[in-house]
Order: structure tokens, then C-alpha cells, then sequence
């Protein structure tokens, strides 16, 4: 009986390791300016801005909101705009990585943006 019960427990512990340190990826893309005519040149393209929450327990980090605006403000803070210049094909992704099962996990934020000038 207590061989059976250790090896219950032994594969309740290991299911529990394995699905915990489970990633997931998601992500929406909006513009933010129109580009429909031929009136603007790329100026740089594919920059990223991060950020990173942790929670423990489920308490702690930011609202999502706010983790967007964190990503979007070190993009422009390594990338200022200049006069005529705007973001565009702005996208916003997540990463969920959870480890501990419920104990602990961190959401990574990444914008990605194109910088357009006008001409």
C-alpha cells in the first residue's frame, strides 16, 4: 500500500512539473498611421521595446495596459521620433511562461513598430 501510494505521488509530481513550465504566445497588430499613399519612406524598421512582469501566487506585475505602454515608451526611449516621423505596423505580443505550476510565471510585453517619414 505504501509502494503504491509513493508511486502515486511520484507521477502526480512529475505531471505537475512538466505541464507547469508551459509557454504561450499571443499577440494583436494595429496602425497607427495611413499609409495608403505614396508619401513616406521607411526609416527604420523592426524595432522592439520590452517588458516584463512576475507574479507569485498570481499577485504582482502590471495590467496589460500598462505593460504595453512600458514596451512602447523604451521603443521611443532607444528610437526617438523626429519631426514628420511616425509609428507604424505596431505589434504587440505576449509570452506567458509559468513555472511552479500556479507559483510563479512572467509576461513579457514586446512592441515591434516600423518608424515612417513623411515626406
Amino acid at each position: 500500500m505504501r509502494k503504491k501510494l509513493f508511486k502515486l505521488m511520484f507521477a502526480i509530481a512529475i505531471t505537475v512539473s512538466i505541464s507547469s513550465c508551459a509557454a504561450y504566445h499571443s499577440g494583436t497588430m494595429a496602425n497607427s498611421a495611413a499609409l495608403n499613399s505614396n508619401n513616406f519612406t521607411y526609416s527604420k524598421m523592426n524595432l522592439q521595446g520590452t517588458s516584463t512582469a512576475t507574479y507569485v501566487l498570481g499577485i504582482g506585475g502590471l495590467a496589460k495596459e500598462s505593460l504595453v505602454n512600458e514596451a512602447k515608451q523604451q521603443l521611443l526611449a532607444s528610437h526617438p521620433l523626429k519631426d514628420n516621423q511616425t509609428l507604424a505596423n505596431l505589434t504587440v505580443s505576449y509570452k506567458n511562461s509559468g513555472y511552479f505550476g500556479l507559483f510563479y510565471r512572467t509576461l513579457r510585453c514586446t512592441v515591434t513598430a516600423d518608424i515612417v517619414e513623411f515626406k
